[in-house]
């Protein structure tokens, strides 16, 4: 792939897309790379739409492909750097596992019900002239990322997740703005809910890892969280959230639940539907209000007979939306940095991160290696279903890929 121009002053073509869900940071994070890389004298381009404008990029010097690259210049990035979601779009398309309904026109010899496509991105990024790759996602963005490092292009991966669960890295951009909005949220809704002196259930994000439960949590936002990690009894939830309540002199007690969690009554997660994306994900949802109903059910036995009312919420795209929060701010600007600097020391197949508040970076195949999760010993009382107020030597954000 011309390595004869990476030298440590040679001018190269540096590709970003954002993939998987949006999240505040990444704006910033675009920025960052772009206006430096570009003041060094680097061509940079977006990738629009995520892996899917390396699916539909024709390589055809007279096609018209502004639907799926975008040259970026300093004036274009600071349009959009101080603002949420990312302006080069985004998709959940795997060019791995690409339905044939899905394989574009000009593809010939695609004709399985599922079908690989990379041959066609690694043309692609060779007509585009990309000499480094730099994704920005989740681990579903990003172990596609690694496919293409095997398979010989030059890749820095910066990570971001609502969820905080990319292992190899304390820290994805979009964590810190959901755990704010979350906690700005539940305190909102605490109004509604001591008024009507009512249990107050908020479902949040965190498919398999419980962050974004566990540290609001541990910010005062809730009295008890459910988490992925460990299936909650529903009974036992209802008495420890009454005695909450009859504690509070506002009547009212406050459940965190993590999309992805389960009870010991019920069979699983709770989904939406049947239908999977291109990385085998059903749409979860709905297991908030299955332990409203719960609740409600199994409240009598703790009120002395008498039903306690829920409020059930779930926070969704409203964590997710909207400009990001000072670390979303600050992190996105020190990872792209972070990758320019692997770029020009010629160090690929590497995943930028934090590691215990120190700003580092570890292979890419760290992405795929291990699933990143609460640590229920330390972190989490299954009996009290809270927190565990350990800090004694925790990373910031008492998460760790250790």
């Amino acid at each position: 792939r011309g390595d004869e121009r990476f030298t440590m002053s040679g001018k190269r073509t540096i590709a970003i897309l954002t993939g998987g869900g949006d999240v505040p940071g990444l704006n910033p994070a675009i920025r960052a790379i772009t206006i430096r890389a570009v003041r060094d004298g680097h061509r940079v381009i977006g990738i629009r739409r995520g892996w899917a404008g390396l699916v539909d990029y024709l390589p055809d010097a007279r096609a018209d492909n502004s639907d799926n690259i975008q040259p970026l210049s300093e004036a274009i990035v600071n349009r959009a750097g101080r603002t949420g979601g990312t302006f080069l779009h985004t998709s959940r398309t795997r060019p791995s596992h690409l339905p044939k309904d899905r394989v574009p026109a000009h593809l010939d010899g695609y004709r399985e019900p599922i079908n690989d496509v990379t041959p066609a991105v690694l043309r692609n990024l060779e007509h585009i002239g990309v000499d480094v790759l730099i994704p920005i996602g989740g681990d579903d963005t990003l172990s596609y990322a690694k496919r293409l490092n095997d398979e010989g292009v030059h890749v820095v991966a910066i990570p971001k997740t609502m969820d905080n669960d990319v292992y190899g890295t304390d820290y994805c951009i979009g964590f810190s703005t959901c755990v704010t909005r979350t906690i700005e949220l539940t305190h909102r809704l605490r109004t509604s809910a001591g008024s009507h002196e009512r249990f107050l259930v908020i479902e949040v994000f965190g498919r398999y890892a419980g962050f974004t439960a566990l540290v609001p949590s541990m910010a005062g936002a809730a009295d008890r969280c459910l988490i992925p990690e460990h299936p909650a009894d529903i009974e036992q939830l209802a008495e420890l959230l009454t005695l909450d309540r009859n504690r509070n002199p506002s009547r009212y007690a406050v459940v965190l639940v993590s999309e992805g969690a389960r009870l010991t009554t019920h069979d699983g997660m709770s989904f939406e539907g049947e239908e999977t994306d291109m990385f085998g994900h059903r749409k979860l949802g709905g297991i908030g209000d299955q332990v409203a109903a719960g609740l409600k059910e199994y409240s009598r036995k703790y009120n002395n007979g008498r039903t306690i009312d829920v409020v059930s919420q779930r926070l969704g795209y409203l964590v997710r939306s909207g400009d990001p929060d000072a670390l979303d701010s600050i992190v996105p600007m020190a990872f792209g940095n972070l990758a320019l600097d692997l770029v020009i020391k010629n160090q690929f197949g590497r995943l930028v991160s934090i590691h215990r508040g120190h700003y580092d970076s570890v292979p890419i195949a760290s992405v795929t290696s291990e699933k990143k999760v609460v640590n229920i010993p330390r972190y989490y009382n299954t009996e009290r279903l809270r927190p565990i107020y350990d800090f004694d030597g925790a990373p910031l954000f008492i998460m760790t890929s250790d």
